[in-house]
């Protein structure tokens, strides 16, 4: 018996069918996403952990969803220039933004007019807890401790330290010891971990501190000490203390950060958690695999998890600037 629709019964069902919520795995009345490539932004340089990371994972994503990601460079002002190009982005899902606390946390912190507001403009999808970061002396200084490095640093005044932006863990790690043992460290802000490795080796800086991964060009060709941990051990150095363990006392050297994902604001939330489950899946790609044991890193978490560590990040951030006085710029 064939089925007859009057106009109201027509009108229902279309209206029905428009109400129906995004399906990120098949059609629905808004569409499949993604309908095209999408546009991994990087907000740091070529060849550094975060362009790692975001280029395993978006090609774990492309596979799963049968569309390219092109990863796109754009570094520099600590995370903020790619930031805010995504935050102004058509809010589909076909733009992401990687980048690392500093982008998210410390700009907010520190930079009053960072070029986005991270709460109104982007939306967390996915991130991965950070490692340790290296603290290292060059080797002209015979530092090999913290406690060689106070002393070091309030023998020559003056020390130049390498951080790699202004508003990063180093650049905070700095102001920390500074305030602690009375020290003039001078921040030296470079746009990435190569090219301040690269100051650390050719004599420009007497420390810098950064991943242990991007570090190795200094360890291998002996130009730097290990002489501390921010906050986390790494295991490939499991001998290498802390900066708690050997006497820092302030709370920012508990925090380690992170890498991660973000869209923007008015995203669809179907599509949010679809990227989400994507990059938790990721954790079991071979690739992935491979770069997060590289950067000695634990798995990418959902979104849920991933926003309540941005708070607790945030919360800590904000303490410790506020304790140290300082002011954004």
């Amino acid at each position: 018996m064939p089925l007859k629709l009057n106009r109201r019964h027509f009108i229902a069902a279309g209206s029905a069918a428009a109400a129906m919520p995004f399906l990120g795995r098949g059609a629905s009345a808004q569409g499949t996403w993604p309908s095209r490539n999408i546009r991994m932004v990087c907000s740091y340089p070529a060849g550094g952990q975060t362009d790692l990371l975001a280029r395993a994972f978006g090609d774990y994503i492309a596979r799963q969803v049968g569309q390219n990601v092109v990863n796109e460079n754009k570094a520099g002002a600590s995370g903020s220039i790619g930031a805010a190009e995504v935050a102004r982005a058509a809010p589909d899902g076909h733009t992401i933004l990687c980048s690392i606390s500093a982008t998210y946390v410390m700009n907010r912190v520190m930079m009053k007019n960072p070029g986005y507001d991270m709460d109104k403009d982007l939306t967390l999808v996915s991130v991965i807890p950070g490692a340790g970061l290296l603290l290292i002396a060059s080797k002209a200084s015979g530092v090999k401790t913290l406690d060689d490095f106070v002393t070091f640093a309030r023998k020559k005044g003056q020390v130049n330290f390498g951080t790699y932006s202004a508003g990063s863990a180093p650049h905070m790690t700095i102001n920390e010891l500074n305030k602690q043992y009375g020290l003039k460290i001078e921040p030296i802000h470079y746009r990435g971990e190569a090219p301040m490795w690269t100051g650390l080796m050719d004599g420009t800086l007497d420390a810098a501190m950064g991943s242990y991964t991007a570090a190795q060009a200094v360890l291998q060709s002996n130009n730097g000490v290990v002489f501390g941990v921010h906050s986390k051990k790494v295991a490939a150095i499991s001998d290498v203390k802390t900066l708690p363990e050997q006497g820092a006392t302030s709370k920012f050297f508990t925090l380690s950060g992170f890498t991660g994902w973000a869209v923007p604001k008015a995203t669809p939330q179907p599509i949010v958690e679809r990227l989400s489950e994507l990059c938790v899946a990721a954790n079991n790609d071979p690739k992935v695999k491979e770069v997060l044991a590289t950067f000695a890193l634990e798995p990418a978490i959902g979104t849920k998890e991933s926003n309540a560590l941005y708070q607790r990040e945030l919360s800590s951030w904000i303490e410790s600037a506020q304790a140290l006085g300082l002011e954004p710029a």
